[in-house]
C-alpha cells in the first residue's frame, strides 16, 4: 500500500452540534453521496466530491473503492475499562457487588505482564472491530497494565488516553497501592508515555471510596503541576454508592464536593455516569468545564438509573458518550447509541441519529479537547475513519432500502447495527481493521475443541 490513498464512497462529517431536532441545524454537517477522502502520511489532505477531487491526486495514489458504504470519522469512546474485557456479560449484580464479585478478581490477574499484554491486544482488536479509533481507558492498579495498553496502541499508531488506577483503601490488598507509591508509579508512567506519538495520560483515581484523602490530595498536586494531563474517575453512578460516599466523607456537602476539595474538577476531567446529580452539582460541573461520560448500556445493565441527558446539557455541562465495558454491553459505538436511545425514550427525550453520530465523533473529540486533531473529516486532521455498511445484515439492508432520507438510514443503522456494520477501520491513515479478515491470534486448538 502506498502512502497516498483516495477513499471513495459516501462521506459524512460534522462541523458543529446538529441540535436535538429531527432535522439537523443548517451548516452542522457535510455529506457527499459520491465523495472522496484523500489521505497522505497519516493525515487527511482533502475531502470533496469524487469527481472534483480525483483529477488532483497523484498517479501513485491508490484508489480504495468503498462505493455503497458510508465513510465517517472514527468513533471515540470517552470511558472504558480495558481490564474488564473478560467479565463483560457477567450476570446479575449492581455496582458495588459487581466490583467485588467480578471486577476486582479480574483485575488481580493483571499482575501477570503476559496477561496484561494479551488482554490489551484483544481489547484493541475489539475496539477497532467496532469502529472506535480513540478511547480514554481505565487500566488497573498495576503499572504494567498501563505499559501494556500504551505499547500496543503505539505499535498500531492509535490515539489513546489511559492511566493507572489509584486505590489505597477499600479494595483487595493485591490491588491497593499507597498515596505516595501510586503517585510515584503515575509519575513514571507520565514520563514514559504522556505526549509520546498519539498517547496521553489520564490520572485515574477509581472513585472517591477507594482513595484516601491523602491520595486524592496528591493527585490534585500532580494535576496542578501539569495542566496538559487528563483526569478520569466516576461520579454518582448508583444510590448505594452515594450513601457509602456520604459515610466516608461526612465533611463534604455532596459527592462532587470531594473531588472539588482536592482540585480534581476541571476542563480535562471526565467523570463517568453522573446519573444522580443535583442541580447545584450540574451547575458547578458546568462552571468547571468538566465532562460527564454518559454510559447508557452500563447504566441499564447494572440497573444504576437513567441519565438525564437534556437536563445535563441544559445546565451547560459537557457530555460525551461511552461504552464503559465491562459493565457496558459492547465496544461498538452503535451499541452505545442503541442504549442512549432507550434511556432517552424512557424519559421523553429520544436521541436523534444526527445527535448520536455527532456525539460519537466530533462531540466526543470536543469533550476530550482533541477536536483540533480528530473527530472530523477535514484537511489537516488525523486520518482516523470508519467505513460503515448499511446493508451488513439482511434486516438492516431491507430497512435501509425503503428509507427515504439519509437521516432515516442512519437511524436504522443506529438501532439495528452492530460491529458487522463496520466494514473497515482506518487509523493514522492505515487500514487497521477489515471485516471478515482472519485473526491470526485466534488459537487453532480452541477452534478445534469447540467443534469436538
Amino acid at each position: 500500500m502506498t502512502d497516498s490513498q483516495l477513499l471513495r464512497g459516501a462521506v459524512l462529517t460534522f462541523d458543529a452540534d446538529p441540535g436535538e431536532a429531527p432535522t439537523p441545524d443548517a451548516d452542522s454537517l457535510r455529506y457527499w453521496e459520491d465523495g472522496a477522502v484523500w489521505v497522505e502520511g497519516g493525515r487527511i489532505r482533502a475531502v470533496d466530491a469524487f469527481d472534483a477531487l480525483a483529477p488532483h491526486v497523484s498517479e501513485e495514489t491508490e484508489i480504495v473503492d468503498y462505493r455503497g458504504k458510508l465513510i465517517m470519522p472514527g468513533f471515540i469512546d470517552s470511558h472504558v475499562h480495558y481490564s474488564q474485557l473478560d467479565i463483560i456479560a457477567s450476570f446479575g449484580r449492581e455496582l458495588l457487588d459487581w466490583l467485588n464479585d467480578y471486577t476486582f478478581p479480574a483485575e488481580c490477574r493483571f499482575a501477570e505482564r503476559a496477561h496484561a499484554i494479551d488482554v490489551a491486544e484483544r481489547f484493541l482488536d475489539e475496539m477497532l472491530r467496532g469502529g472506535t479509533t480513540t478511547a480514554q481507558v481505565f487500566c488497573t492498579s498495576h503499572p504494567g497494565s498501563v505499559d501494556s495498553i500504551f505499547s500496543a496502541a503505539q505499535q498500531r499508531r492509535l490515539r489513546l488516553l489511559a492511566g493507572k488506577v489509584l486505590m489505597d483503601r477499600n479494595a483487595p490488598e493485591a490491588l491497593t497501592d499507597t498515596a505516595t507509591g501510586g503517585i510515584r508509579d503515575s509519575e513514571r508512567l507520565i514520563a514514559d508515555w504522556h505526549g509520546k506519538d498519539r498517547l496521553a495520560y489520564s490520572l485515574t483515581p477509581r472513585f472517591a471510596p477507594t482513595s484516601s484523602r491523602e491520595q486524592l490530595d496528591a493527585v490534585g498536586g500532580v494535576l496542578r503541576n501539569d495542566q496538559s494531563l487528563y483526569l478520569q474517575s466516576h461520579l454518582s453512578e448508583n444510590r448505594g454508592e452515594l450513601a457509602w460516599v456520604a459515610e466516608l466523607f461526612p465533611e463534604c456537602q455532596d459527592y462532587l464536593a470531594i473531588y472539588e476539595r482536592y482540585g480534581l474538577v476541571g476542563p480535562r476531567s471526565t467523570y463517568a455516569h453522573g446519573i444522580h446529580l443535583s442541580e447545584d452539582e450540574r451547575a458547578r460541573l458546568a462552571d468547571a468545564g468538566a465532562n460527564i461520560a454518559f454510559s447508557p448500556t452500563s447504566n441499564l445493565f447494572l440497573g444504576s438509573g437513567l441519565f438525564d441527558r437534556l437536563a445535563t446539557r441544559d445546565a451547560g455541562v459537557v457530555t460525551s458518550l461511552a461504552s464503559d465495558v465491562g459493565a457496558g454491553t459492547g465496544l461498538c459505538g452503535l451499541t452505545t447509541l442503541q442504549g442512549a436511545y432507550q434511556v432517552g425514550a424512557l424519559q421523553g427525550q429520544p436521541l436523534t441519529a444526527w445527535q448520536g453520530f455527532y456525539r460519537l465523533t466530533l462531540g466526543n473529540a470536543k469533550a476530550l479537547h482533541l477536536d483540533h486533531r480528530i473527530g472530523r473529516i477535514e484537511a489537516g486532521y488525523e486520518a482516523d475513519m470508519v467505513v460503515l455498511d448499511l446493508a451488513a445484515t439482511p434486516l438492516l439492508a431491507r430497512r435501509t432500502q425503503v428509507a427515504d432520507t439519509l437521516g432515516e438510514r442512519l437511524f436504522a443503522m443506529m438501532i439495528l447495527g452492530d460491529d458487522r456494520c463496520v466494514y473497515a477501520t482506518w487509523a493514522d491513515g492505515r487500514l487497521v481493521h477489515q471485516r471478515d479478515a482472519y485473526d491470526h491470534r485466534e488459537a487453532p486448538q480452541k477452534r478445534a475443541s469447540a467443534s469436538s
